[in-house]
């Protein structure tokens, strides 16, 4: 490159005028190298060292966005290719860090004002790509490169790696020199559909869950395909393309366990560095506790089981020791995991703590109240369920030819002396009378459940809005199926609330139960399915249908951050059978097939949060209140901060999308984006193709009130659901997942047992201590944010895109949400708001948008990456 610059600086004379002088654009790239990201991958840095020695070998041409090459398909004129030097002098410490490079570029007419680049490396080693920034273009100035991709070796690739500028270009409106790479772009990373995919390809695809079950280990580790039957319908995942079990030509093949981070998904969806190293870190941590109590357990004087409260506490206050050295040997064969048997010390050292939970830090008996149970219900980890009560009795949808009458059996009489002197009907007139309902979603499964060492009902409750705004719960009926078959109904029991004697112990158990279904209801629907499964097809057809420079992408591109990853980890050592899930909820090797069931009813429509509030009952549309809602429960802290939050993304969606789409038609019209709905509707959420309220994206309000709702879903209610895990349910005894005996009947033993000792027939009947330990420590896992988490409002680089237009409207939408972190401050401190902060004393922060790293129980990331 010498030869370019001393050109540059001679005079024209000098070369007697026989050609004109040619310009040089200076330029900057910053990378990081795979010794840095990959865990200080010592081998690779010596090998790219080697490279380096014997030739450039990372190489940047510039694409012509004016000039088009008539021997290359009328592609944009190619530069010639720039090389990085340095790349040994200019070497990454030992921590995490950015290299930078200088880099010089010939400019001509030919090339004219650069649209993208093209970026060739000839290492042996892959290197992460940030970023490209070209400085002093004439007639233009800076042009800024958004790369943030891993540069794999050259021969991994059939087409060059491109990047181009930060601008935004509707399909019509790119220039024509870029036609050809933005539609070969999008080809490479829709693939052909075939193979095994590996580490370097760039392939989003789709496939069913069909990899969750292990046939090959046994029949007791079959599991059914998830997707495309009527039967069990399910949102697609990432394609990987790994062959077919031995056993099930269905069954996808599983990788070793300790294989399970290196599950296939595009290399760019992979966790970055700081992500990886703190998830890992906890992850570890998390599990060796596991270990450590499954260990305990054998000495322990009541092995299966806490002996009191107080003993539960003391996971948080006083810690763990392992049993003797000489002890363990014996052990070793009863662990479940087979990789947690190298974290065993044999020092007798106390292990960490487990952090205290919120819910108990300033009262720890408050959980038990009847007020903090139906407080929950609207501010605690799983607001999403409770619904105005309509009609009395509850009336079942269930079909009465397989179940029979399922009806509820809860009378008026037995809550009407809780009513301050209403009658149902009057109560029920004035929204008064509310419901959580676990009744119909769970009785096809509890005679399977029931047929295991789990045992449970399907459970309702009734609540009643007291005039301090708080619900006071009236009645829980616990439901099973007829001992004869479930087409001649249920047998259901009703239990009203009582605070002593062992009327109060019951009311305390049937209480469980009713958490036991919330909390699995919770953790497999409202936080797995309706956040992470449904989210990953509209991240993959993202990919696959809409361009890098289309306007749309670059509004979702970063809700999509980590999620195909997270959820490629969960279905490796979460969902699939006999995984953390299966262990630590109510349905065990039912789970999933109960997360599909669960998605038949799904609509996207009603994601979005008015539709969600009118549906359950529990707001109204009025022009004169917020955001055109009245909330028939004023404090709904869940609600209130949830329309807030939507209205903001849908202020900043619309305003956004208003720059790039002037007409319906401009919508219709767009060829990207069409293909996009169509393959969401019909490939990603194909099982549901054929209903009909999918909006037809022909008009503005279609397409902002669909991207309004795909950001809410990745980032608010994702948040809104798992970052509350820990401080709510860390104590097990507030959210059992787990109970393992029914009620105790009078005149029984276990009846005169819960007379005696209440607190030891709770705690026998839900979750053992080794479900209860396995159980947090898997919610303190995915209760921490990460220290590089993006919060909602900010973006990865402030230079995502070169329209100022955009860039100012999105610095008004972070304001916004900074407004609103202000006014949950300010509503958490309003005495009267007593649902806000409840018993527990625990202010409702789940839609607090920023948040430092941890634990924290507040921050709305802005996609769903744990």
């Amino acid at each position: 490159m010498l030869h370019n610059v001393v050109d540059a600086l001679v005079p024209d004379e000098v070369h007697g005028n026989s050609r004109k002088k040619k310009e040089i654009i200076k330029g900057r790239v910053v990378l990081m190298k795979k010794n840095v990201l990959d865990f200080n991958d010592f081998s690779a840095s010596i090998v790219d060292r080697f490279d380096e020695l014997i030739g450039n070998k990372v190489s940047i041409q510039l694409v012509s966005s004016i000039n088009q090459d008539p021997d290359e398909n009328l592609k944009g004129k190619l530069g010639k290719p720039s090389y990085l030097s340095g790349w040994l002098t200019n070497i990454s410490g030992l921590t995490p860090g950015d290299s930078a490079f200088k880099i010089t570029f010939d400019w001509d007419n030919e090339i004219g004002v650069p649209g993208a680049i093209i970026v060739k490396n000839e290492h042996h080693n892959q290197f992460y790509l940030k970023s490209v920034t070209l400085e002093d273009i004439p007639d233009v100035g800076e042009l800024h490169f958004v790369c943030h991709s891993w540069i794999y070796p050259s021969h991994r690739y059939t087409k060059h790696r491109i990047f181009f500028t930060n601008k935004t270009y509707l399909p019509h409106q790119t220039p024509k020199t870029l036609i050809k790479y933005r539609e070969e772009e999008l080809e490479t990373l829709r693939g052909n559909g075939e193979g095994k995919l590996e580490e370097w390809d760039r392939v989003y695809d789709y496939a069913y869950y069909n990899d969750l079950g292990d046939p090959d280990k046994g029949p007791e580790y079959a599991r059914p395909v998830l997707g495309g039957s009527a039967k069990n319908p399910y949102p697609r995942r990432v394609r990987t393309g790994r062959p077919s079990s031995k056993t099930d030509p269905n069954t996808e093949s599983r990788l070793p366990l300790l294989k399970g981070l290196d599950i296939y998904v595009p290399r760019d969806e992979k966790f970055g560095h700081l992500k990886m190293s703190d998830f890992l870190g906890y992850a570890l941590k998390s599990l060796s506790q596991d270990f450590v109590v499954a260990l305990e357990s054998v000495f322990d004087k009541t092995p299966n089981d806490f002996d009191s409260f107080e003993d539960v506490v003391e996971l948080y206050e006083g810690g763990i020791k392992l049993p003797d050295g000489d002890l363990i040997t014996k052990l070793t064969e009863s662990i479940p995991f087979e990789f947690l048997k190298a974290l065993l010390q044999t020092d007798g050292a106390p292990l960490l703590k487990l952090p205290m939970p919120d819910v108990i830090k300033e009262d720890k008996s408050a959980w038990r109240t009847d007020e903090e149970f139906a407080r929950e219900m609207l501010a605690g980890v799983n607001p999403l369920v409770i619904c105005r009560l309509e009609q009395f009795p509850p009336v079942s949808k269930l079909d009465p030819k397989t179940y029979g009458n399922q009806n509820s059996s809860i009378t008026k009489a037995q809550i009407e002396k809780n009513l301050g002197g209403l009658s149902v009907d009057e109560a029920i007139k004035k929204n008064k009378l509310y419901i959580l309902d676990h009744h119909d979603i769970l009785m096809p499964y509890v005679r399977r459940i029931n047929s295991t060492p789990r045992k449970i009902y399907a459970t309702r409750t009734i609540l009643f809005l007291q005039d301090d705004g708080t619900l006071r719960p009236l009645a829980i009926e616990l439901s099973l199926p007829h001992p004869e078959g479930d087409q001649l109904g249920t047998i259901s029991k009703v239990f009203t609330p009582a605070n002593e004697g062992v009327e109060g112990s019951v009311w305390q158990l049937a209480k469980a139960y009713v958490s036991v279904n919330d909390s699995g209801y919770h953790q497999l629907i409202s936080h797995w399915m309706k956040t992470h499964a449904v989210i990953e097809p509209f991240g993959i057809a993202t990919y696959r249908q809409l361009s890098v420079l289309h306007p749309i992408h670059k509004l979702l591109h970063p809700h999509f951050r980590y999620t195909m990853n997270i959820n490629g980890v969960a279905r490796q050592i979460l969902l699939n059978a006999d995984g953390l899930l299966e262990k630590t909820v109510f349905p065990g090797m039912y789970s999933m097939e109960l997360s599909s069931a669960a998605y038949k009813s799904w609509i996207f429509t009603e994601q979005a949060v008015p539709r969600d509030l009118v549906k359950r009952g529990m707001a109204v549309r009025d022009s004169e209140s917020p955001h055109g809602y009245k909330l028939l429960i004023e404090d709904y802290p869940y609600a209130v901060d949830a329309l807030d939050i939507w209205s903001a993304i849908e202020s900043w969606v619309k305003e956004y999308c208003s720059f790039y789409y002037k007409s319906d038609d401009m919508i219709s019209n767009d060829a990207e984006l069409q293909s996009w709905w169509k393959e969401i509707r019909e490939k990603g959420h194909g099982d549901k193709k054929d209903e009909k309220w999918w909006p037809e994206m022909k008009t503005f309000d279609e397409l902002t009130e669909t991207c309004t709702t795909i950001i809410w879903v990745a980032s608010a209610l994702h948040a809104a659901v798992n970052f509350g895990q820990y401080p709510y349910a860390g104590y097990h005894p507030n959210r059992p997942t787990i109970s393992r005996r029914l009620m105790p009947e009078p005149n029984t033993p276990e009846y005169e047992e819960l007379k005696e000792k209440p607190d030891t027939v709770f705690l026998k009947t839900i979750s053992s201590k080794f479900q209860n330990v396995l159980g947090i420590s898997l919610i303190e896992l995915l209760s921490r944010h990460s220290s590089d988490e993006v919060y909602l409002g900010k973006r990865e680089t402030v230079k995502w895109t070169d329209d100022s237009a955009a860039l100012e409207a999105f610095e008004r939408f972070g304001k916004n949400v900074e407004e609103i972190e202000d006014k949950i401050v300010e509503k958490n401190k309003e005495g009267e708001l007593k649902n806000r902060v409840g018993p527990v004393k625990l202010p409702y922060t789940l839609l607090y948008p920023s948040s430092d790293g941890g634990l924290t129980g507040r921050g709305i990331p802005n996609s769903t990456s744990i």
